[in-house]
């Protein structure tokens, strides 16, 4: 991330930080800007800000530990009234989403799916006129017969990669699973690719989140834009 892009992300995070009120359960996310805002949280709830935090991974949490934000689960609470997170690519038309380049995507999305809002913090350059534009898709998949998984990818058209970590090893997520880096390209039909992902055996999740934005906050050199996704009736 280059100076002036963390300088964007930094105002975008602290308008989404903003939006957050007193007695809300918070989704709290994953990656560098959702990270940022986590920090503004922490010294709100430091001057007295009562939230309790719905952590997306164990990076979150332990950030949020450290700086005294209450959590709990959604064992405990189902229901989440905001979210807070980032994304790698945002399609502002669509107002659909690339995310898991984080490697925290299936928890994200369970938390997603529980919010009343989900708030997407990003700076311009997550802003791309077709999702994949910039980066493959992340797929979450089971490490038993992932090879078998990864030919059904390249079967639909992917070109994937077994994400690893610095050491060479699969990189292994929180919930215990690997990732298949799936590069195809800007995606013309991101509904029809999340459909053949949702129905290949071996996935569990994927990066498209398709239409659960409720609001984008776009850090930008002048400005800080605040879209809203319009109802559908």
């Amino acid at each position: 991330m280059t100076l002036q892009n963390f300088r964007c992300a930094a105002a975008a995070a602290k308008a989404g930080a903003a939006m957050i009120e007193d007695g809300l359960i918070v989704g709290l996310g994953t990656g560098s800007t959702a990270a940022i805002a986590i920090n503004i949280l922490g010294r709100r709830v430091a001057r007295g800000l009562r939230i309790t935090g719905i952590a997306t991974s164990m990076r979150t949490e332990r950030q949020a530990r450290r700086l005294g934000i209450p959590l709990a689960t959604l064992d405990e609470h189902a229901h989440v009234d905001i979210t807070l997170d980032g994304a790698d690519e945002v399609e502002i038309g669509s107002f659909h989403l690339l995310k898991g380049r984080g490697g925290a995507l299936l928890r994200e999305k369970i938390v997603a799916s529980c919010s009343e809002q989900l708030i997407v913090l990003v700076d311009e350059s997550k802003v791309v006129d077709r999702l994949g534009a910039q980066g493959p898709v992340a797929v979450e998949v089971v490490s038993f017969g992932w090879r078998a998984t990864a030919r059904r990818m390249e079967a639909i058209g992917a070109s994937v990669g077994l994400r690893t970590t610095p050491e060479g090893q699969p990189f292994v997520t929180d919930s215990g699973n690997y990732i298949l880096d799936c590069a195809f390209g800007a995606i013309d039909d991101p509904e029809n690719l999340q459909r053949q992902l949702d129905g290949t055996i071996g996935v569990v999740e994927h990066g498209l989140f398709l239409g659960m934005a409720s609001k984008i906050v776009v850090g930008g050199s002048d400005a800080v834009q605040i879209l809203q996704r319009p109802r559908q009736d």
